[in-house]
């Protein structure tokens, strides 16, 4: 299908695209539903090839023809991402089958537990750090030796405003996405001077079935019922979150190079990305965008 990618503008989701990405090949996890659909259709709106991974195959397809819809190359991938032969294979599967990835979203993700750490089960919460943390190891692992080689690549990670507070209840998830802000910097380091960036971003509060679960959870209404009541209204009044369409418009922004020079740093969709890249030298100046322990200064 013919795609005038100057002036097209996904429908419902009031996101204008403009054709930035050509000739980029992407890997986006988690891809099956939710953010990490839609940042899949952006991305092939944007003219890229797009690989989707998830472990479940039926929701790959339906992404998978959406993108198709839009113009775009677009195969699924099916595996789990904290499995280390999972992961190989469908980097190798994605890169046979589109050539070599360019560009890699590190977007699964879990929800849970939602309980005091006294009472929280102990395989549930360290299968959050899994799939967040590990996961997201083993991908960039995966596909960082192919972009160094070839001097360019972008990592970008969606982690969770979970990552900036202690909230009580909900450690293993707060935990998991922390480890993702602090695993970017030290990456962004490593890669800079092989022509690579890495971000990792909070995408907001966006109403998709991910946002839904802990409506149903038990623990969840038991433990923070404060946090289920903000989803509910979510559900009721969309307007209060984030349309999806910014979590878009930053990850292609952040895949086309136009923030560069940011690499390393935690970002928000709340964040006006124009006025951040103009106070970048502040930015570092300041080390903000960054996780830190604030001390009392010494006598």
């Amino acid at each position: 299908m013919a795609v005038c990618r100057e002036s097209l503008v996904i429908e419902g989701e009031g996101y204008a695209m403009r054709g930035v990405l050509e000739g980029q090949v992407a890997l986006v996890t988690g891809g099956g539903r939710g953010i990490g659909q839609g940042i899949a259709r952006a991305f092939a709106a944007e003219g890229a090839a797009v690989a989707v991974m998830s472990r479940t195959a039926e929701q790959l397809a339906a992404t998978v023809a959406e993108c198709e819809a839009l113009g775009a190359t677009a195969v699924a991938v099916a595996g789990d991402v904290t499995l280390r032969a999972d992961v190989e294979r469908a980097v190798g599967e994605a890169e046979r089958r589109l050539g070599p990835l360019t560009i890699l979203v590190n977007n699964a993700g879990i929800t849970g537990p939602f309980a005091p750490v006294h009472a929280a089960d102990p395989d549930e919460w360290w299968r959050t750090q899994e799939v967040h943390v590990h996961g997201m190891f083993l991908c960039t692992r995966t596909v960082l030796p192919g972009m160094m080689a070839r001097g360019a690549g972008r990592v970008i990670t969606i982690a969770s405003r979970a990552a900036e507070t202690g909230t009580a209840n909900f450690s293993g998830y707060s935990c998991a996405r922390v480890a993702q802000v602090r695993f970017t910097e030290p990456l962004a380091a490593e890669v800079s001077g092989y022509g690579m960036s890495a971000f990792v971003l909070h995408p907001g509060t966006v109403d998709t079935q991910f946002a839904d679960e802990p409506l149903v959870r038990a623990d969840a209404l038991q433990w923070m019922p404060g946090f289920v009541e903000r989803l509910r209204m979510l559900k009721e009044q969309p307007d209060t979150g984030n349309p999806i369409s910014q979590v878009m418009e930053l990850c292609v922004s952040l895949a086309s190079g136009a923030a560069d020079s940011l690499s390393g740093r935690y970002l928000s969709v709340d964040d006006d990305l124009a006025r951040t890249l103009h106070h970048v030298d502040a930015i570092r100046a300041g080390d903000l965008h960054t996780l830190r322990i604030g001390r009392l200064p010494a006598d």
